[in-house]
């Protein structure tokens, strides 16, 4: 770097590219890449350190100190701008402008330390114009920004090293409970529990048609002046609440008779109501993830992955913002184009000005927009964006243009109609809605979540212009039955809208919230809809039952509170973790919780009763029945696998009953093998459905006509000292993924048993190749050598030449056979310098630069990579080192906690199982040695 420059340190590659070419040869920009410092491992504390640290990396005895390392992926990152701040005659810190981006900027002064002027940089948007204004108008670090989020980390340290291993005791391991990701849990499953205790009720009604000038569709809404009972009278409990008439099918259908008998009704009523509808505020972090999904079918995690590209290549400003504020500059740009593209009457005379309930620092930044003085539309920006981009895009444009426009202007106008049915009057009602003026309608209109009461809206129709006292023609009247529903599930977009009105998290954090709630197990997708697993219930009730506070609503909301508070300087950071972690006079601490959580029965917190005999239970391999037989209450239930896809709301006692009295899909007899005479069934077990070869039935054994199910006859009882038999176990064969238990045929089954299937040999080495079936799919193996397959047919299918090809080519490196091309191709990674793509391999999508291989986390989607959490998942890979190879420490017993500052000691070989020989030699070494022990032991005694 030439003498003189300006050092710019930004946390992005791509936005890095962006302002070099903005500022010129007079800056060099440089990217962090996120984060350069965390939180210690434990092994990267100094033995002299330990004592106070080594728990959670931070010294909770001395005002929660924190032990910070340069993470081993970030050490060549800090030596390059190391380097290049020795030329430098001033450091630019222009990390983002929020919690998380002040901190970076606060790590790297610590990391740096720079001998030259330090400011700090700020903008949210990158376009020439805003970088050279923010160059020009720099401040201070913002030490409070960094207290708040130093607070969230050590917070979240705490809450999650504290509780997490609770879970792992009780529940299953591996799991983790976080401060915001349980209380999104909790929502997901209250309303599942809700559903569940949900009971529905059914009330009828009657549609007709009214005819005049033309036909409309009427609904009956009274009864000779009772008011017709609709879905929102019921409470959850079916129980009415209110007094109103609730027609059954029968009074239905026979008012429906009644009213085509009639033939005509008559005209009471005519009402016209003008109305208005104003524009939405422009985005916010929150609300572009809601109308994301439900406009575009976007999760929140892909929103902000797509939104995150846009602003880095400066067409959208930045997208963490809580602020529904637009600079001046932008009001006027969105005037204008609406003014160009619908008129004059557009908008308004006076700019609409949106203010935020939120009291968050994030405040400083305007809501999302597209970025510049004028906004590029759509279509001028197609060819320079990918589809998802350009679909967001559009949506933010839309969205900023319609928040400056005037408002709609409506008419809704009501009919009411009476029938005489019978001697009982009915009346009918129809609604229809007019739009005088569309105004910002003409932009854009907000997307909806699905309510409980859709069903009982009228459908907005248009009415002809008919008076009060006209009679109308009344014919094809119909009897309608309805079902009051439970409250719909959480889709991602609804729980990011609850999250938000509860005060949980911050809206920058949604995304990740609900991917690890996904990633963990917690939840499951069903189209949008988020399903709690059995898992989330068991979680939920150990929380709820040992951790109430750090689970309730409220305190978790409160603590958002207390973070924004210490982001505006209003709390120290000390004394709040202090009252948090120690507690006070009248709150409880986190660490008194977990010091007296007294006793925890696992079987009962992963238990739920569905009937009087079965209840549901939550084991090592996910939720199964256990049946009790109420005439054997001793007896060993029965266990009853449930389906994976059946939700909890849907296991009902009916559908728990179903699922015990279903014939057994296993045992069912399939055939004879030619072979040998033996007996083919398929079977479905705990692990997955298989085949197995049985010998012949007995006489007295049978097969149920019915199912197919094999019946064996009882066995004889046998005497306690009866030996066991020691007959060869079945053959057994798993079935393919592709396959079914139900459709399995003979053939098939035999194909499976016959694996591995032998493909030739080896005119080299004369090795026997095999293909077969493993837990990682369809290989073939030839000596220790293994080699994928593409399909499980190849199994059957693949040839000794095929074998071979596919031998010849390297394992591993350039030359290996891919499964597919590359997924998504990004630049160079800055430590390795080689292009970084996500290929589709034989463990599912990873992430790789030719050196090192990531697999793509589940519940995370290819499309939701960016070239920067690439470059992260690389670095995180190769900080972690390589695996231990499999079996290193198999069998080593648990090593007791060593002294403090003991040396490491050196790993002893393998031992060699000792023979007879040893083993006799062993028991007489120990034989002397006791013997010795005991003479000694009985001199000291004769001498005292």
């Amino acid at each position: 770097m030439a003498e003189g420059k300006k050092l710019v340190i930004v946390e992005s590659p791509t936005k890095m590219r962006s302002i070099q070419g903005y500022l010129g040869d007079g800056y060099e920009v440089l990217s962090s890449v996120g984060h350069i410092r965390d939180l210690a491992d434990k092994k990267d504390i100094p033995a002299a350190d330990k004592q106070a640290y080594g728990k959670y990396s931070i010294d909770v005895d001395n005002d929660f100190d924190p032990y910070y390392v340069v993470s081993d992926r970030k050490t060549k990152t800090v030596a390059e701008l190391k380097r290049a701040l020795k030329t430098a005659d001033e450091l630019l810190l222009a990390t983002d402008e929020d919690r998380e981006g002040e901190a970076i900027a606060w790590h790297l002064l610590e990391t740096l330390k720079p001998k030259v002027p330090v400011k700090r940089m700020v903008f949210h948007e990158i376009t020439k114009d805003a970088i050279q204004a923010a160059v020009g108008n720099t401040r201070e670090l913002d030490i409070d920004l960094v207290d708040a989020q130093e607070t969230r980390r050590i917070l979240d340290r705490l809450y999650g090293w504290d509780v997490s291993p609770v879970l792992w005791y009780k529940v299953k391991t591996g799991l983790s409970a976080g401060r915001v990701q349980s209380a999104a849990t909790r929502m997901i499953v209250d309303r599942e529990r809700e559903r569940m205790a949900f009971v529905s009720a059914d009330y009828w009604d009657v549609e007709a048609l009214a005819s005049s000038a033309s036909a409309f569709k009427v609904r009956l809404v009274r009864v000779d002046g009772g008011q017709l009972a609709r879905g929102t009278d019921f409470d959850d409990l079916g129980k009415l609440k209110k007094a109103v008439v609730v027609l059954d099918e029968k009074k239905a259908a026979a008012l429906a008779i009644a009213v085509d008998a009639a033939g005509a009704g008559t005209v009471t009523k005519v009402e016209a109501k003008p109305g208005t509808r104003s524009p939405y505020a422009p985005f916010t972090t929150s609300t572009m993830q809601q109308e994301a999904g439900r406009k575009l079918s976007m999760s929140a995690k892909q929103a902000m992955s797509v939104a995150q590209r846009l602003y880095e290549k400066g067409f959208i400003t930045y997208m963490r913002t809580d602020s529904t504020a637009l600079s001046t500059q932008a009001v006027q740009a969105a005037r204008n184009q609406a003014v160009s593209l619908y008129g004059d009457a557009a908008v308004p005379l006076k700019p609409r000005v949106y203010k935020s309930k939120s009291k968050n620092a994030q405040e400083a930044h305007e809501a999302i927009r597209p970025s510049g003085e004028t906004f590029r539309t759509p279509a001028s920006v197609s060819s320079q964006l990918d589809r998802e981009e350009q679909r967001l895009y559009d949506l933010i444009w839309k969205r900023t243009v319609a928040s400056q426009m005037s408002d709609a202007k409506y008419e809704t106008t009501t009919v009411t109609i009476a029938v005489d049915a019978a001697g009982q009057k009915a009346e009918f009602t129809a609604s229809g809605t007019v739009y005088t003026f569309k105004g910002f309608l003409e932009a854009y209109e907000e997307g909806r979540d699905e309510k409980r009461s859709d069903s009982d809206a009228a459908d907005d129709q248009s009415l002809p212009a008919v008076a009060v006292g006209d009679e109308l023609r009344m014919t094809d009247a119909e009897a309608k039955g309805h079902r009051t529903t439970p409250k719909p599930r959480y889709t991602e977009a609804s729980l990011v809208k609850a999250l938000e009105e509860h005060g949980i998290g911050r809206p920058s954090t949604f995304a990740s919230i609900i991917g690890t709630v996904i990633d963990r197990g917690y939840a499951t997708k069903r189209g949008q809809a988020l399903v709690p697993t059995w898992l989330a219930f068991s979680v939920v009730r150990l929380l709820e039952e040992h951790f109430a506070d750090l689970i309730d609503y409220d305190f978790t909301a409160a603590l958002e509170d207390d973070l924004d508070a210490i982001a505006r300087g209003e709390q120290k950071r000390v004394e709040w973790l202090k009252s948090f972690y120690f507690g006070t006079e009248s709150q409880v601490g986190l660490r008194q919780v977990v010091d007296n959580l007294g006793e925890i029965d696992a079987r009962a917190l992963n238990s739920t009763r569905i009937t009087d005999t079965a209840t549901l239970r939550f084991g090592k391999y996910g939720p199964y029945l256990e049946v009790a037989n109420p005439e054997a209450p001793d007896e060993k239930p029965r266990i009853v696998n449930v389906p994976e896809d059946l939700a909890p709301d849907e296991l009902t006692a009916a559908k728990a009953q179903e699922l015990i009295e279903a014939p057994v899909a296993g045992d069912r007899v399939l055939g004879e093998n030619p072979e040998n005479g033996k007996i083919i069934v398929v079977k479905d077990g705990r692990f997955g459905p298989y085949v197995q070869e049985n010998d012949p039935v007995s006489d007295d054994a049978g097969v149920d006509a019915s199912t197919g199910e094999v019946v064996e006859a009882p066995k004889p009882t046998r005497g306690k000292s009866a030996k066991k038999d020691t007959a060869p176990k079945p053959r057994t064969g798993s079935l393919f993924r592709s396959m079914s238990v139900d459709t399995i045929d003979l053939d098939t089954a035999l194909q499976l048993l016959s694996l591995p299937r032998v493909v030739g040999v080896d005119p080299e080495s004369g090795d026997e190749i095999t293909a077969q079936n493993g837990r990682y799919g369809p290989y073939l193996k030839k000596g220790a050598d293994s080699r994928s397959l593409e399909s499980e047919s190849q199994i059957f299918d693949v040839t000794l030449d095929q074998a071979l090809a596919i031998y010849a080519q390297p394992k591993y490196g350039a030359g290996a056979r891919r499964a597919s091309s590359a997924l998504a191709e990004f630049d160079a990674d800055p430590v390795s310098g080689k292009p970084i793509r996500i290929r589709d391999g034989r463990f599912g999508a990873y992430v790789t630069d030719g050196e090192t291989n990531v697999t793509i986390p589940r519940g995370q989607k290819t499309e939701d990579i960016t070239f920067e959490i690439a470059v992260q998942m690389l670095a995180d890979k190769r900080a972690k080192g390589p695996a231990p190879k499999r079996g290193a420490a198999a069998k080593k017993a648990p090593a007791k906690k060593a002294p403090a500052k003991k040396a490491p000691a050196k790993k002893a070989a393998a031992k060699k199982a000792p023979t007879d020989a040893e083993k006799a030699a062993a028991r007489s070494a120990a034989a002397k040695k006791a013997a010795a022990t005991r003479a000694a032991n009985a001199a000291k005694k004769a001498g005292s």
